[in-house]
């Protein structure tokens, strides 16, 4: 009887396949899929904003934002696209020596490329169809404040944050994997997605429309007024503050999606069996 999903260690098995899968795909086909990615998590992202800005509670609108963001991971896991994050995970495949260190990193540069430039085009979209305007230009003035609560952020507490964040980001991907069905891999790309967002990690590519965001917003003065920043402050939202949190957050995923967890259910699943057998 065809089960109705993997066991831990098939997961691991279809880890290290689709690792290689992957890593041989054209670099155009990789491209357009990592710009499709970046739109998703955008779109998530962007929705969860203006769910939740207007919230005074800050366990709730923590809630709200959680709930709504996952969005962006269906659409990855469900219809396909090639995410940053998630593809940490071919780690495995190299691990087992079946894709080498040039093939990882190419994919990861690649898929992180297509990723920045699909968040971009999305989060240009939506600035200009106006929707920062919303709420009588309070979203603006809130996507102003979360770009600046993230570009002031210092370099351990990125990384940190973003070790944290691609645990439970590749612990989703990785159970998504495990259902046969499309309920099951909704509840995988929803629970965990939901509880990084709540906690709020840092994820890479969330931030690249996060900063892109609040690059936009900080030409407009209404925005500027109801984010009620110094200019001090709306300093700080430029291109170099952008890239001193996307290096250490886009190093801290990789640790934790690549090693802690990709390296970790390698070793108990393929090298330790190794060594029994």
């Amino acid at each position: 009887m065809d089960k109705k999903m993997l066991g831990p260690g098939e997961v691991c098995n279809y880890v290290e396949e689709m690792g290689v899968t992957k890593s041989n795909n054209r670099f155009l086909q990789t491209l357009v899929l990592a710009f499709l990615a970046g739109m998703f998590i955008s779109l998530g992202a962007f929705a969860s904003q203006v769910a939740s800005h207007s919230i005074t509670n800050f366990g709730l609108a923590k809630l709200i934002a959680g709930i709504v963001f996952p969005i962006g991971l269906m659409f990855v896991v469900i219809c396909g696209a090639e995410l940053f994050t998630g593809n940490c995970l071919l780690s495995v495949a190299y691990a087992e020596r079946r894709i080498s260190i040039i093939d990882l990193l190419k994919n990861l540069l690649i898929v992180f490329i297509g990723n920045y430039i699909g968040a971009v085009f999305i989060t240009l979209l939506i600035y200009f169809s106006g929707a920062f305007s919303l709420n009588d230009a309070a979203l603006g003035g809130y996507i102003l404040k979360v770009a600046y609560k993230k570009s002031t952020m210092g370099f351990g507490k990125a990384f940190a944050s973003g070790v944290l964040c691609n645990v439970l980001v590749c612990l989703s991907v990785w159970g998504s994997y495990a259902s046969k069905d499309i309920v099951g891999k909704i509840f995988m790309a929803f629970f965990p997605i939901m509880a990084f967002v709540i906690t709020g990690f840092e994820h890479c590519v969330a931030n690249m429309y996060y900063l892109t965001a609040g690059l936009l917003a900080k030409g407009t003065e209404e925005y500027i007024a109801a984010s009620h920043l110094s200019l001090e402050q709306l300093s700080k939202i430029d291109i170099s503050h952008i890239f001193s949190n996307l290096i250490p957050v886009t190093l801290g995923n990789f640790v934790g999606g690549g090693i802690l967890i990709g390296l970790s259910y390698w070793f108990i699943y393929k090298y330790m069996n190794k060594k029994r057998a």
